[in-house]
């Protein structure tokens, strides 16, 4: 299976399935000498994993990250970095009755038909504990961002309709309330909301946005390797995401440019944009405001609800889907986009170290002079 890597100076490859023996990552790229040991992983993936409310799937899971490789006395050391998580909480037994069975909104019946066999435990590669690998490489990303003084504040923005308008955010509420909403009254409406889903054996979409600070100027490649089309793959790429958006996104189909163009003006001598419709990207390019990404979740597909469909020989039947299962995946998946938008921009900002000549002269000259 190819496609199971990402990046380029800093890249990552995830491995293992729902309901194998694990699953983890391997990093390659990541300079020597960052502080890193699994306590501050850990972080991360405590944000992502299962059983942390009744709005989150009731498989319990550690997720104890080992570290395996390239990390000395507490700091990495340039070569490849490998993480481990085990999976100690498997109910393959839950899936034995739709073996043969295409679930309604899951890979199924593509896997089947790509590769002539699939892992129908909880969908194997397809499934939500592969982004285990993602979020342990964004502690890492994330890490070296910190060094740089690049902050990324993630959370959900709307669940279902119910949607927080940004004069409405109070950031330091986001860890407050289950659903990572940075307000407490939306999530209390929107705990309603999926508290009504739940009943009905339905499950919910919603949105999770991610705000990156203090981004140096010039970031993302001015073709194919644009900030915000390197962005949208890596968050496209988080399964059950249909849109991502950028600064004002799909609203800019109804602009017009005398209202949309962000001016320029000077502020204490540096250059100062008066709006941000433009989420913080200019040509491809970070443009040194604030960086504005939104990813739109599709409802959790796995809901116990009768549904119509196929079997793997053509039958058509009804399905009942069992096991555990999030009414909504957008909580958890908070740690995953802020995850690839970190990985994303770590290789980017690595790119952007070679674009000039200064630059090679000035870190090879003062080598030279030490």
């Amino acid at each position: 299976m190819s496609g199971s890597t990402f990046g380029n100076l800093f890249s990552i490859t995830t491995w293992g399935e729902s309901h194998g023996a694990g699953v983890g990552v391997v990093i390659d790229g990541c300079p020597a000498g960052l502080a890193l040991n699994e306590k501050a992983i850990q972080t991360y993936l405590n944000r992502r994993k299962p059983g942390q409310s009744k709005f989150t799937t009731s498989r319990k899971e550690a997720d104890q990250v080992e570290i395996l490789s390239g990390v000395f006395e507490g700091h990495t050391t340039g070569t490849p970095i490998s993480l481990l998580v085990r999976n100690e909480n498997q109910r393959s037994k839950d899936y034995s009755s739709i073996q043969n069975l295409y679930r309604p909104g899951h890979a199924d019946y593509t896997f089947d038909k790509k590769y002539g066999i699939r892992d129908y435990r909880g969908g194997g590669r397809s499934s939500a504990r592969e982004t285990i690998g993602r979020v342990a490489a964004g502690a890492v990303a994330s890490a070296i961002l910190d060094s740089l003084g690049i902050t990324l504040t993630t959370f959900t923005k709307a669940i279902g309709p119910v949607v927080i308008p940004e004069e409405q955010y109070h950031f330091h509420h986001i860890t407050e309330n289950a659903l990572y909403m940075p307000n407490n009254t939306y999530a209390t409406e929107a705990s309603a909301y999926l508290e009504g889903l739940i009943k009905t054996l339905d499950s919910s979409g919603g949105m999770v946005e991610c705000r990156v600070a203090h981004m140096p100027v010039g970031i993302g490649e001015t073709v194919f390797d644009k900030l915000d089309a390197s962005l949208a793959q890596a968050v496209m790429s988080i399964g059950a995401v249909k849109a991502v958006e950028i600064g004002d996104g799909t609203a800019v189909a109804q602009a017009i440019g005398s209202q949309n163009n962000d001016t320029f003006y000077m502020e204490n001598d540096e250059v100062a944009k008066k709006t941000n419709h433009s989420g913080g990207i200019l040509g491809g390019m970070s443009d040194g405001s604030e960086l504005i990404l939104r990813a739109s979740f599709k409802p959790t597909p796995s809901i116990a609800q009768s549904q119509r469909t196929i079997t793997d020989s053509g039958e058509e039947t009804v399905i009942n889907i069992h096991g555990r299962h999030d009414p909504i995946v957008v909580p958890r998946a908070v740690v995953v986009v802020e995850s690839m938008v970190a990985i994303t921009l770590v290789d980017l900002l690595f790119a952007n170290m070679r674009c000039r000549m200064d630059k090679i002269k000035s870190f090879y000259m003062e080598e030279k002079d030490v």
